[in-house]
């Protein structure tokens, strides 16, 4: 658990996936990451799936929600998902029910970060309603735009069922540009991931925090400005958000977490000699 100030965050994540090491270092020749993630014998690396709990001004709060609980066995050998389901067990571990849920933020509506957000109404009755019941979920609103209009890159990824059902709901709030959605929870617009990516910055008693989420997938993608992902939609944008971001991280002596960071998710940036790097702190999740 991190705690910042009276906040308390624990990671949970939802699920272990294996994907192409070609999506998760995109142009970064192999010489190069290979070194530092060495992939299996089929170019596969790890990618964790983590999700927060968080609890502040007396509220209960999900970010982002993982792969869920639908999944296909299609979805399940395309991503080699290992452990799934973690969201849900993690809360029942905590003791947290999903009707005690207040809000839940979605920092963008790829399937891997928002398939938690509905289930089936039952394992015979395929009805798809929202898991968290009493829960508002917020996103913003040119995320919602882009996944409710898909196109030939992006439509595998933006799957109806995990956010129209919120819709339906009433549950779903859409929102325009940073918005501070609790004092000191604050949603940050961090585009090239996606256009409406957001990362979530957490501050209390002079103490900060940020879900970093896909702005950076692992740390060294935080690190080095040139290396990100094949899935960012717009590389270039995710390279100058994070040369911002950088600076805010080291001008707010950050706690930093990574939501597929499988060997260091939680760190600090700090300025070395020449570059900057990610300081691992021991923090670990619930699965």
């Amino acid at each position: 658990m991190i705690k910042i100030g009276q906040f308390s965050i624990t990671l949970i994540n939802d699920a272990m996936t294996y994907v192409d090491a070609g999506g998760a270092f995109g142009l970064v020749p192999r010489a190069l990451w290979s070194r530092l993630l060495p992939p299996d014998e089929n170019n596969l690396v790890p990618m964790s799936q983590v999700c927060l709990y968080v609890e502040a001004h007396g509220k209960r709060i999900i970010v982002d929600t993982g792969m869920g609980t639908r999944l296909t066995d299609r979805q399940r050998r395309f991503w080699q998902i290992q452990n799934e389901g973690g969201l849900p067990r993690g809360l029942a571990a905590l003791g947290v029910a999903p009707e005690q849920i207040d809000l839940v933020i979605n920092t963008h509506l790829h399937s891997d970060h928002c398939g938690g957000n509905t289930r089936w109404r039952s394992a015979d009755d395929h009805t798809v309603i929202p898991t968290f019941p009493n829960a508002e979920y917020v996103v913003q609103r040119r995320e919602y735009e882009d996944a409710t209009h898909p196109n030939e890159r992006t439509a595998a990824t933006y799957i109806a069922e995990n956010f129209e059902p919120l819709r339906a709901s009433g549950q779903l709030r859409l929102l325009d540009g940073d918005t501070e959605l609790l004092p000191g929870i604050v949603g940050m617009v961090t585009p090239g991931h996606t256009p409406g990516h957001m990362s979530v910055a957490f501050h209390d008693g002079g103490e900060t925090a940020l879900f970093v989420c896909d702005l950076a997938c692992y740390a060294i993608h935080f690190e080095r400005l040139a290396w990100m992902t094949a899935y960012d939609v717009e590389p270039l944008r995710t390279l100058e958000t994070k040369r911002v971001m950088q600076q805010w991280a080291l001008e707010h002596d950050a706690t930093l977490i990574f939501v597929h960071d499988s060997k260091r998710p939680v760190g600090k940036l700090r300025r070395g000699e020449s570059s900057v790097y990610v300081e691992p702190l021991d923090v670990r999740w619930l699965d």
